[in-house]
């Protein structure tokens, strides 16, 4: 096996005495897209400055590019990185030009290369309009252009898609798609989960510092044992006279099928010469993070009764 891009190994954070990170492992190999996934709070932006080396950990190791990276010596990987913050913030005095130029002779990149990447991000057109009269979302795009700078080989982006139209959203994952054939890693934290799902090869979702699934969405989906919701059109014998159909139906007239009995509902199904229409439909990853956090809820409140009941069986 290859050594990950980016690794963390049992990685702890807390502030004071708040726990923001548990027992965090994560091994990002090259080229590998990952989307992070949480509630507020959760952690995804204490992880994220972990890897950039922002802060330390207080156990565990992190490495990216076989590194440290809160090292003083790690300035070389550093600047083979890319970073989005949720919240962007540029001089508001300067042109769109002038602010992608500054950092790109940061990197040692010339003033060709932030012009290619404004007209990559779509803003091409502002570049010489100060910032104070950007939109919203024309800052974000501002954004992604200081992330995409020098062709980074590790990409971390927080929220990249809040303030883009559907039209911006389209051309930033179209953007992420090729950055991953040229071999670049991204951590990409969004709470915005339609459209995410066919850009990233897995996820990590996390709660209260905590690690609740890791794993493609594939693999999340059996694990999480949801249901493949089958409609189908024209079969000989309704559903809710079918005896092998009938236990599936919902209350809309679709089948909610487990994973185990998928194959077997459709053989029966497609056996039938009636049938003109079938649509399958797997959990998306909306669906797939759901259900996760709704467990850790309920392992947190059956958690929460038992050391009450303790307290009181301790009381008396």
């Amino acid at each position: 096996m290859k050594t990950p891009l980016v690794s963390l190994e049992n990685v702890s954070k807390h502030y004071k005495n708040l726990q923001v990170l548990s027992a965090i492992n994560l091994q990002l190999a090259q080229g590998e897209v990952l989307g992070l996934f949480g509630h507020n709070g959760a952690g995804k932006t204490t992880m994220m400055k972990l890897i950039l080396g922002i802060i330390s950990a207080d156990a565990g190791n992190v490495s990216v590019m076989g590194v440290k990276p809160d090292d003083k010596s790690a300035w070389h990987m550093r600047a083979k990185m890319g970073y989005l913050p949720e919240n962007v913030m540029f001089y508001e005095q300067l042109t769109g030009l002038e602010v992608i130029t500054y950092f790109a002779r940061l990197k040692g990149q010339s003033k060709a290369h932030a012009k290619a990447l404004l007209e990559q991000v779509g803003i091409a057109h502002a570049m010489m309009r100060p910032v104070k009269t950007y939109s919203k979302g024309m800052r974000q795009r501002l954004g992604l252009a200081q992330a995409f700078i020098g062709e980074p080989k590790l990409l971390l982006l927080d929220e990249p898609t809040v303030g883009l139209d559907p039209s911006a959203t389209a051309d930033f994952y179209l953007s992420v798609d090729q950055l991953k054939t040229q071999g670049t890693s991204v951590i990409l934290c969004s709470h915005v989960l339609p459209g995410v799902e066919q850009h990233i090869d897995r996820a990590m979702i996390i709660s209260g510092g905590n690690t609740l699934a890791l794993g493609t969405i594939a693999e999340l989906r059996e694990q999480a044992n949801l249901p493949t919701k089958i409609k189908p059109q024209g079969v000989s014998t309704a559903l809710a006279d079918d005896t092998l159909l009938q236990p599936y139906l919902d209350a809309l007239g679709n089948l909610q099928v487990p994973e185990q009995d998928k194959v077997k509902v459709l053989r029966h199904l497609l056996a039938d010469e009636n049938l003109h229409d079938i649509s399958v439909e797997s959990a998306n990853l909306e669906q797939v993070y759901q259900h996760y956090l709704a467990k850790a809820e309920q392992m947190k409140v059956k958690s929460e009764n038992n050391n009450k009941t303790s307290s009181k069986k301790v009381g008396v």
